[in-house]
Parts: structure tokens; C-alpha cells; sequence
């Protein structure tokens, strides 16, 4: 079980007590990300998580900030996606004192040196090449770009090349400013802890944390008619590929008939994708598929690396795989399976301190609530075979379809041609 405690200053605190861990694991979120940028200063919330490892008040150096981690054996570090960005300490539980003075001091007091920022731009800049360089990965970004184009939602986490190496000290400060404040920040703790002391410590740690509103996002425009095709030309052996459509945001009734669907179609090494197209075909090493799920937006995708020779034949395998869960039931064999998939790996996900912290921690900073495991199974329990051809009918539709593709081709006429022929009459909505 977990519990919520709102301070006065609106800094919301989430403890989750565990009994089979020796850890501890200390998170802060704040409700802030690539879709709160504008183009100007895209990347912003990425390098500022960089930089609160660089020095604070108390802790002068990048060295002093990380040793000190390390002299107990505890693991740090820090994350930015598109709505959120966290930084946390994992370690021994009869540290989680220290750590939560440490999170709250770079948190808090980082002095973001306008030194630092110079050498980090270099370290940005090569993580920026490591992703272009690796289209497994970069596949995403590409995704993300033909579905929401020029909004923040569109736009890679990282920055651009021009806006990593001209973001200056003062905009970042600024940045800060608005965005890392009492009521947009939430402190989890996780693991072997004694939960009304971690309260109160959090309490006085964070005492001084800046009050006031942020400012909120760009709201997502969607207005597809149409399938859509984008090309990332690239001389590989292999072809990247994002194929789906657009799904339902976090709060969507629906969203967990999607996450279904989803898990039938490639969420296991039985699932219908990996069977069809990598046992079957050999078209394929990895292929997945995900139902992802934003405040405002969602999607359902299926990545996967596929031989250059044999592209048109992998996507028109993948496009069948849609049809065929639109408009055939699915066995209630399967959708047990599926739903008893969907369980178990958030069961075993769940196993850690940091992960506790991470679940209990990412719902509250994305929608000001949370719902426990039992609640969450129920749902998955719920789900039956109608629903899911409803749905996937609803979502499945062509003008919702979408092809990102990272590969040694220029001409996107067959790619167009292939998803303009998706479906039958019955579902070119």
C-alpha cells in the first residue's frame, strides 16, 4: 500500500513501504518535458537534468555531487521524457536519510555554472550522435516527428544541434524557475523505510522549495485524414520501421482494452507479430508492439528491424496482423493469455524499490492520482472479446495509419501505396 501526503507548500510526498527489500529508493518528479518547450529552447528540460549533477551550494563539483553515491554502493541518475523529468538515489536503507538530502540538495541548490555548461554541451552533443547513430533506437523520435510534426510533441527530447549548443544560462535558469515548483513536484520513496520519519525529513529537506504555478504544455493537435509516410534516409543493412496508428491518452476509458491488444499482437515471444513475422516468415530478429499513452495523445506501433529486400513484404505481414484482430474474434483462450501476460510482467516489474517508485510516482505527476495494482488488474480482468474488436475497430481505420522508416530509400510512393490499400471498404473510415 502506499500513502499521499500534500505539504502546505503543494509538494505532494508518496510513500511506499516494502518488507522484502533491504533498499530504499528516493524519487523526485516534476511535472515538466520536452512537450513544455518552446522550438527556441527545445531540449531545455534535458540539459537542465544534466546539469543538477554539476555542482550545488553544499557540494561544490560534479565529483562532490556523484562520490558520495558511490562511497555507500547506492546507483543515481535521471531521466526526461516528454511530461516529466526525475532524478533518484537507490540505496542501502539505512542511507535513505542521506539520500533524500542529497536528491533534495541537487534538486534545490544546484548552482547550473555557466563553465559547466559549456563542457556539457560537448557530452549533449555526442549523446545527440549516439542516437542518430543507432536507428533502433532513433526510430522513435522519427515516429513521434510524423505524427505531431513541428509541436513540442513532435520534436526530439535531446534538442536539436543548434538549440544544445546556443541555449544559454540565464534561459535555463529561467526555465527552472518556472517549471521546478512546489505544486508540480512529487517526492516517492520506496522500499525498507519508517514511513512517518521519510515524511517528515522530506518535510524539512524541502522546506524551501520555490512555490507558485508553472506553466502548463501545449496542448497536442491531432487532425490526421490520411495515412502518412516519412522517410529517414540512412545507408543500413536493415530497415527500422514504426508502423501503427493513433491510440487514446492516459485517462481514455479504453486504454486498457488498447494495452490488450497491444500484448496479442506483440508483447511476448507467442504473441501474434513474433510468431507470423520472425518464426514463420525469418523477416524479422525484433519486432514488438506498444500501446504508449501521454496526457493528450497516444499510439499503437509495432517497431521492428526488417531486411531491406524484403521491406514490402514484412509491412504488408504486420498490416495483415491489424486486419485480422479488427475483424476476427479473438479466442478466450488468447485473451487470457494475453491479459495473464499483462499481470505477470507488471507483477515482476514491480519487484524493486525503484520500480515501486517509478509506478506510484509517474501517475501521480502525470495524472494527480493514482490507482494500485488490484485496481488496475480489475480493469485488465474486465476486457472481453468484443471489446477488443470494438476498439480495434475504432482505431484500426486508415486514416489513422502511420509509417516511419529508417532505411537506404528515398521514393515513398510503394510505402504510400501499401497503407492506402490497408484494410477493406468496411474500415477506410
Amino acid at each position: 500500500m502506499y500513502k499521499k501526503t500534500i505539504l502546505k507548500s503543494g509538494l505532494r510526498i508518496i510513500t511506499i513501504p516494502q518488507k522484502d527489500t533491504e533498499t530504499a529508493t528516493v524519487l523526485v518528479l516534476v511535472k515538466t518535458g520536452s512537450k513544455y518547450e518552446t522550438k527556441e529552447i527545445a531540449g531545455i528540460s534535458h540539459f537542465l537534468e544534466h546539469m543538477l549533477f554539476k555542482g550545488t551550494i553544499q557540494r561544490k563539483t560534479p565529483m562532490d555531487v556523484v562520490e558520495p553515491i558511490d562511497a555507500i554502493g547506492g546507483i543515481t541518475n535521471a531521466f526526461t521524457g516528454e511530461e516529466y523529468t526525475g532524478y533518484f538515489a537507490k540505496i542501502d536503507n539505512q542511507y535513505v536519510d542521506f539520500a533524500i538530502d542529497w536528491v533534495s540538495d541537487i534538486y534545490l541548490n544546484s548552482t547550473i555554472s555557466a563553465k559547466e555548461i559549456e563542457k556539457e554541451r560537448g557530452t549533449i552533443k555526442e549523446e545527440f550522435n549516439m542516437y542518430l547513430d543507432t536507428p533502433m533506437r532513433y526510430i522513435c523520435e522519427v515516429w513521434k516527428a510524423l505524427l505531431y510534426k513541428d509541436q513540442p510533441a513532435g520534436r526530439d527530447v535531446i534538442g536539436t544541434k543548434k538549440t544544445i549548443l546556443t541555449i544559454d544560462r540565464k534561459q535555463i535558469l529561467d526555465y527552472m524557475k518556472s517549471q521546478y515548483v512546489s505544486k508540480n513536484t512529487v517526492v516517492c520513496v520506496a522500499g525498507k523505510i519508517k514511513e512517518d520519519e521519510v515524511i517528515l525529513k522530506i518535510e524539512k529537506a524541502f522546506k524551501n522549495i520555490s512555490k507558485g504555478e508553472a506553466r502548463d504544455k501545449e496542448k497536442v493537435i491531432e487532425n490526421q485524414k490520411k495515412p502518412n509516410v516519412l522517410l529517414y534516409k540512412k545507408d543500413t543493412g536493415q530497415s527500422q520501421i514504426a508502423l501503427g496508428f493513433r491510440g487514446y491518452d492516459i485517462n481514455h476509458k479504453d486504454r486498457f482494452i488498447l494495452e490488450i491488444i497491444a500484448t496479442i499482437l506483440g508483447g511476448g515471444m507467442s504473441s501474434r507479430m513474433f510468431t507470423e513475422i520472425r518464426e514463420k516468415q525469418g523477416l524479422a530478429y525484433d519486432i514488438r508492439t506498444y500501446n504508449d499513452s501521454d496526457t493528450d495523445s497516444g499510439s499503437l506501433v509495432t517497431f521492428s528491424g526488417l531486411d531491406n529486400k524484403k521491406i514490402i513484404q514484412g509491412i504488408s505481414s504486420i498490416l495483415k496482423e491489424y486486419e485480422k484482430i479488427t475483424f476476427k474474434k479473438v479466442p478466450e483462450k488468447e485473451l487470457q493469455k494475453a491479459k495473464n501476460y499483462l499481470k505477470g510482467r507488471t507483477l515482476i516489474s514491480l519487484e524493486s524499490s525503484n520500480a515501486k517508485a517509478n509506478f506510484y510516482g509517474l501517475q501521480e505527476i502525470l495524472k494527480g492520482s493514482i490507482e494500485d495494482i488490484s485496481t488496475l488488474f480489475k480493469k485488465i480482468d474486465e476486457v472481453s472479446d468484443d471489446d477488443i474488436q470494438r476498439v480495434a475497430k475504432e482505431v484500426f481505420i486508415s486514416k489513422n495509419l502511420n509509417l516511419a522508416l529508417i532505411g537506404p530509400f528515398k521514393d515513398k510512393d510503394k510505402f504510400e501505396d501499401l497503407l492506402l490499400n490497408y484494410g477493406t471498404k468496411n474500415n477506410k473510415n
